[in-house]
Formats: C-alpha cells, sequence, structure tokens
C-alpha cells in the first residue's frame, strides 16, 4: 500500500489559516522568553522559572504544555526524589532558536529607540 503526503498550501493571511494559531503561540512573550531559553541544552523547570523572572508557576506550566504539544518542546521526566523534570527544543523548536533569539534580543539592543519613539509620540499626541 503506497502512502501519499498532501501538502496543504497555508496561507498566514487567512483568517482561518491554522497557522495563525502556531504564531499567536510564539508572539507570546512568555513562550518566547521559553524558547530562548532552552537554547543549547535541557533545563529544569524550576530553572526555568528562576532565569525567567515573574513568570508564575502556572503560566510556565501552560505555556511549557502549549510548546509542547505543538511540537517545539520535549519533556523528560526522571525517576528521582523529588521527581526531575527537564524540558528541551525538538528538533522543530531547534529551528526557531535563530529567529526567537534575534527578536528577544532586538527589544534590548533597541529599548532605548522604542522608549525615545514613544515619548516622541505621546508628546505629539497630547498637542492633537
Amino acid at each position: 500500500m503506497e502512502t501519499t503526503t498532501l501538502q496543504r498550501a497555508y496561507d498566514v493571511y487567512e483568517d482561518r489559516c491554522p497557522t495563525r494559531l502556531v504564531l499567536d503561540r510564539i508572539a507570546d512573550k512568555w513562550a518566547l522568553l521559553i524558547l530562548d531559553r532552552l537554547r543549547g541544552e535541557p533545563v529544569r523547570f524550576n530553572h526555568i522559572r528562576r532565569d525567567i523572572k515573574g513568570i508564575s508557576q502556572k503560566v510556565l506550566s501552560q505555556t511549557l504544555k502549549k510548546l509542547e504539544r505543538d511540537g517545539l518542546v520535549s519533556r523528560t521526566v526522571y525517576p528521582t526524589v523529588p521527581v526531575t523534570v527537564e524540558y528541551a527544543l525538538t528538533p522543530l523548536g531547534q529551528t526557531l532558536t535563530e529567529t526567537v533569539a534575534t527578536l528577544a534580543h532586538w527589544a534590548e539592543r533597541n529599548m532605548d529607540a522604542v522608549l525615545t519613539a514613544q515619548k516622541t509620540y505621546d508628546a505629539a499626541a497630547e498637542l492633537r
């Protein structure tokens, strides 16, 4: 029996395209920071939580589950006491590392320019 692969045409500009859900996920600030943090090596849950300041345990858990469901992150449980859980990028998730790092660290490099632009915009808006 021969198996054929159907190639679907996806279009991110179409409102019902499933790519929108993926874009929504990876455009989330927490997902972006998690994906960037997992670049290079597996990381334990609590280590991720300590590294990403301000993320709650609940949000971290929910985001990791969504990223795992999307095939971007893998979860490995080790039978220790207490149980050790590590997260790592999958091969699919690794295809995003350069893009994620560029976007995340773009904000760091350009924050002063963004703040200046916001200040200029707000000052002009007050005059309208």
